[in-house]
């Protein structure tokens, strides 16, 4: 069964293969949710400090009834933070904001600040500032592990040339007709783990009359076949949901897609709206 499947990190962390994204998740909502998922089964819950719900989450964790180091938490470094300081305050703040005495993953959200986002500038030596403290959170035990989300090539290679642990994560928007290959092989080249957000693109993958007859062909739904295809690439997908049933329902892809489905699944065409996330830079294209 899936969620009791691992990749292991680069630092030998092993991370739950399929996780709970909570994004858009009311702060007051979470709790009940993740206690929910928890007790389905799932072992990855993923937050971030720019979803305004960490202490939602934590609170979730914390009262699941299942042993803190059984469960894998992530949350993520608001994009926005470019500072050494800033960012060794905020790291503390998600362990406040969570309840944790420690965090499994902790992520730079993005390269660039929202406002600047994919605008050209790359914000190098604030990227490597964020790092440098998530670096000494590492190693004073505060995160288990490091990574990132948004980075392309020349980001990465700013933290890997630079910094003195590689990131062990990139969590990417991923999914059919938006996979992006080279970013996906390139990280996998150094020994990163890419995880897949959005995996079925924010729900507008589900009227895509191109993929429901290969989903009833496995007899399952459009969504449990885009978090297969993502799994299948090595991917580590975040389907988020509030909705139990759908949550219940995002861990059951224990099918195997056959390469020749796979080759028309990395083929769809491309969304080209995301309905009301396209407000988001990373859904504006």
């Amino acid at each position: 069964m899936i969620l009791s499947e691992t990749y292991t990190l680069s630092n030998g962390v092993a991370i739950p293969k399929l996780g709970l994204g909570t994004w858009m998740i009311e702060d007051g909502d979470v709790a009940q949710v993740v206690r929910g998922a928890i007790e389905m089964g799932y072992r990855h819950i993923d937050t971030a400090q720019a979803y305004a719900n960490e202490n939602g989450v934590g609170q979730g964790v914390r009262t699941s009834g299942v042993a803190r180091d059984e469960l894998f938490v992530t949350t993520k470094l608001d994009a926005g933070i470019k500072s050494f300081a800033e960012a060794k305050a905020a790291i503390d703040g998600s362990l406040q904001t969570l309840g944790l005495d420690h965090i499994d993953l902790m992520l730079i959200h993005s390269p660039q600040p929202w406002a600047d986002f994919r605008k050209g500038e790359h914000f190098f030596e604030g990227n490597l500032e964020a790092w440098r403290a998530m670096e000494e959170a590492y190693g004073a035990g505060k995160l288990r592990s490091i990574g990132v989300s948004n980075f392309e090539k020349p980001d990465l290679d700013n933290l890997i040339d630079n910094g003195s642990v590689a990131p062990m994560v990139n969590q990417i928007l991923a999914h059919v007709s938006n996979t992006p290959f080279d970013l996906i092989d390139y990280t996998k080249s150094k020994g990163i783990l890419v995880e897949a957000y959005s995996p079925v693109a924010h729900g507008k993958i589900l009227d895509s009359a191109d993929i429901a007859p290969l989903a009833a062909k496995y007899g399952v739904s459009i969504a449990q076949l885009c978090i297969r295809y993502c799994l299948q690439l090595g991917m580590l997908p975040l389907p988020k949901s509030g909705n139990l049933d759908h949550i219940r329902a995002n861990a059951a892809v224990d099918f195997a897609i056959s390469d020749e489905d796979m080759a028309v699944l990395k083929n769809v065409e491309r969304i080209k709206d995301y309905g009301d996330a396209s407000v988001f830079p990373v859904y504006a294209g």
